[in-house]
């Protein structure tokens, strides 16, 4: 596909991002080849910043990616569309897609996050269940020696159900302790536990967001 792209002569071409279910035009932005290459490798979308100059993959701090299920080029092969299953929002603004205004200014889509608190580069976001999740399917894939996640895996289902019941008493006891901390340390215990389950059931966690936002 590669060798059929048109690219200007500043090497990028532009690309509309589209919604495989609704349809709806999420973002426009710009690839470069290396940047489309990497798209197509990890099934990911990768684009090129030109303010920056340098490539990006959508949602590597938010964790608001978007997960390619097909790619299209224009008839003079100047443009392409891709379309994704988007995880949160498309938008910087936290919008879910880029085009909420109309023509005469108004907002005909309310933002569903606040884009402060899930843009700022110093806080945590939710990209790390992307990576921690990587490292659970990769351990039950290679069940490395001495580690505890590919031992759940080895001990089976039941195991697994084990430790997220306890794991979820622990954090019912932490609330009606009232101890912050302990229900923030708690929750990460289960949701990590919930990760491996979900490993061994074969779920992806973009099936989890799809229900959530199917119920907003």
């Amino acid at each position: 596909m590669m060798d059929k792209i048109n690219f200007d002569d500043k090497g990028l071409v532009p690309v509309i991002i589209q919604d495989y279910k609704s349809g709806q035009v999420l973002m426009l932005a710009y690839m470069n080849s290396e940047s489309l290459a990497k798209t197509m490798e990890t099934g990911r979308t990768w684009f090129f910043s030109r303010s920056r100059g340098k490539l990006w993959m959508k949602g590597e701090s938010s964790g608001h990616i978007q997960e390619v299920k097909k790619i299209f080029y224009d008839c003079d092969a100047d443009a392409l569309l891709i379309q994704v299953e988007q995880t949160g929002a498309a938008c910087h603004t936290g919008h879910y897609s880029c085009f909420f205004r109309d023509v005469e200014g108004k907002e005909t889509e309310e933002s569903v996050f606040n884009a402060e608190e899930v843009y700022a580069p110093a806080k945590e976001g939710p990209g790390i269940l992307y990576e921690l999740y990587d490292i659970v399917k990769d351990r039950k894939k290679n069940m490395p020696e001495g580690s505890y996640t590919a031992y759940l895996f080895a001990k089976g289902l039941d195991k697994i159900l084990k430790k997220v019941g306890e794991e979820s008493a622990e954090v019912i006891i932490a609330a009606k302790n009232r101890e912050k901390n302990e229900v923030v340390y708690e929750t990460a215990d289960l949701l990590y536990h919930l990760l491996v389950l979900l490993a061994d059931q074969g779920i992806e966690l973009s099936n989890i967001f799809a229900e959530l936002k199917s119920r907003r």
